[in-house]
Parts: C-alpha cells; structure tokens; sequence
C-alpha cells in the first residue's frame, strides 16, 4: 500500500481529499495535520467520516515520511515551506495556488506578493490530466489548478487546441459558499450570503492567468458567488473563427473528450439539464462541458461545471495520483453525484 498524508486536513478541500482517500483501495492515509485541532479526531472536523476512521489530526510539526503528501494549505504556505514538504515524500501534490503559474512575474500580478521559490515553478506539472496525462506520468511534484480554472480550461480546451476561436475570452464564473474556505470572513456569513449574488472578482481573478497559460488565449474572468454551497459553474463568451460552426464544434469536443473518464459533453436540444449543471455534480469527479452557438452569428458559450472541492480540489488531486501511479484513473473515485 501507498502510504499518504495530507498537510492542511480540517478544511473543506481537505475534508474531500480525506474522504476520498480513506476509500481508496491502493492507498493507506497514515496522517492529516492541522495546527489548531492537533490531537483532535478526523471526524470531529469532517462529521460524515464518522465510523470511517479513527485518525487525530497530527501536528504538521510532527508529520513523518510518507510516499505521497498532499498539500492542502492556504496559499503562499506551499511556497515557504517547499524544502521540508519535499524532505517528507517522493512524491508532493500541491492543492493551494502557489505553484500553478510558471512565470513568476505573472504570479505577483495576481498575488499580490512576490513569489519565494521562482526557480522552482517550472518543477511543477499542473495536476489536469486530460491536458497533462503524459507529463504526470513522470512527474513528482504536481500542482493541481483551481476550481474556475479547471472548469474554464476544460470548457475550452477542444476549441482552443483546434484552433476555433479568434480573439479574447470572456469568462463568468460562478461558485458556492465552500470555495472560501473553511475560515472565511464575515462577508460569508449565511446572513450576509444567503440570497445574495455577490460579484467579489469583477476583473483580475486569480484564476484568470491559469485559464490564459492552459489555453494560450487573451482571457478576461469575472467571478461571482451565489447561494449554493458547492459547485461551480462558467460561461466562456467566445467568438469562434471563420467557418466555425456548431457541427464543427461538437466534433472537436467529442474528438477530444470521448475517451475522458471524467469529462462529459452535455450540449442538448431538449431537457431540463441540456446543458452542465453543478448540482448533479455534488461528490463526482465530473467536469460537464458544453457549448450554445448564436444561430446565424460567431457568437458562442462554451460551458462548464464541476464541484470545487472535487474535481477543482482534492479529486482532481487523487486523479492525478492516479495517473502517476499507473493505477486505473477512476480508482476512488467511482461516486457519480446526486439527483435530485
């Protein structure tokens, strides 16, 4: 067995990592650490583990060698303590922003600081592996993009490799309450959020230079939350190159997405959910993507939509350790979401 520990265990994206692992068949989850509950039990921050596990967060202090770490701290974290999270496993899986962009440059434009260990960021595979399967299958540290990211680049991806669009990209995004995280601040609150669509990112989100690097398209994001709990949702306003049309956009997506396990081309005629819905995707591992063409126009939305602590979290994660493991990648990861 594999042996994994999880760095940052008592939020939300490490409650799903946790969760995650603790039912998968090729790995045995021999710690998770948080500073304020060290000594606590697991499922006393994480409720649904209840007889899971009998695991007490351990003090990241205190954290002994494993084959696999997951990082799942808050960011700028990773960056400052890379050399001790390298010293304790072979293989690192980083879930905070820190190591997504190459270009340390671009990284202080959107953080805000600049970055501590530049020289480091091209060690770093991005954790998508429908973009990136090869290159993780060599990979040991990986870098797992953000949830609006992973929903947006996937949701372009077929158009922008095939080179269907011409000009800048507009992306709206939408996401629930648990992509604050677990210590959000009162602005999140249920009184301050609930019935409430507050656009918190009307230009410059972080993940807009993630969507611009994976695809190499001019990106502008705007992002906004609404009163679900998990799930996200993008709108991708795009012009589509000359001669492009609806058939020709379908045929990319299912040239390129046909043999994805996790990725689902939903662009229909009829239906309530003809197009990607987060609220079927609760728990899953699955990125819906479609796509709507203005009839007679080359005006097009390219959609997609996933759970932020899956998908965009702790499962993309585990996907991708499932990749650089030459496991099966839908090992763990087999729950299809909910209905209603």
């Amino acid at each position: 067995m594999t042996r994994v520990a999880v760095v940052g265990g008592a939020g939300y994206i490490g409650g799903d990592l946790v969760r995650i692992l603790l039912a998968h068949p090729e790995v045995d989850l021999v710690a998770v650490t948080s500073r304020s509950l060290a000594g606590r039990r697991v499922d006393g921050a994480h409720p649904n583990l209840r007889g899971l596990t009998d695991l007490t967060f351990t003090d990241p202090g205190r954290l002994g060698r494993c084959d696999v770490l997951f990082t799942a701290v808050p960011h700028r974290e990773s960056m400052g303590q890379l050399g001790r999270f390298a010293a304790l496993a072979d293989l690192l899986i980083d879930l905070s922003g820190d190591f997504r962009l190459r270009d340390p440059a671009v990284y202080a434009a959107y953080y805000g600081v600049e970055h501590t260990a530049p020289g480091e960021l091209a060690g770093f595979t991005p954790g998508l592996p429908e973009l990136y399967r090869k290159e993780l299958a060599g990979a040991d540290r990986i870098a797992v993009p953000g949830c609006m990211a992973t929903a947006a680049i996937l949701a372009l991806h077929p158009a922008a490799a095939d080179g269907l669009l011409t000009g800048e990209v507009t992306v709206d995004a939408r996401t629930g309450s648990s992509g604050s995280g677990v210590s959000a601040g009162p602005e999140n609150l249920h009184a301050e959020r609930s019935g409430a669509m507050r656009v918190f990112a009307p230009t410059g989100h972080r993940h807009e230079a993630e969507v611009a690097q994976a695809t190499g398209l001019p990106t502008r994001m705007t992002a906004t939350g609404v009163e679900a709990v998990r799930g996200v949702q993008v709108l991708c306003r795009v012009t589509l190159a000359e001669g492009v049309d609806e058939r020709v956009l379908r045929a990319a997506y299912r040239r390129h997405y046909g043999e994805e396990p996790f990725v689902r081309v939903v662009a229909q005629k009829r239906g309530q959910y003809r197009y990607p819905e987060p609220k079927l995707l609760a728990g899953s591992n699955y990125c819906d993507v479609g796509f709507a063409v203005a009839p007679g126009s080359r005006h097009a939305v390219l959609i997609g939509a996933l759970d932020n602590l899956v998908k965009g979290g702790g499962g993309g994660g585990v996907q991708s350790l499932n990749v650089r493991m030459g496991w099966p990648e839908r090992t763990g990861l087999g729950f299809p979401g909910l209905h209603p």
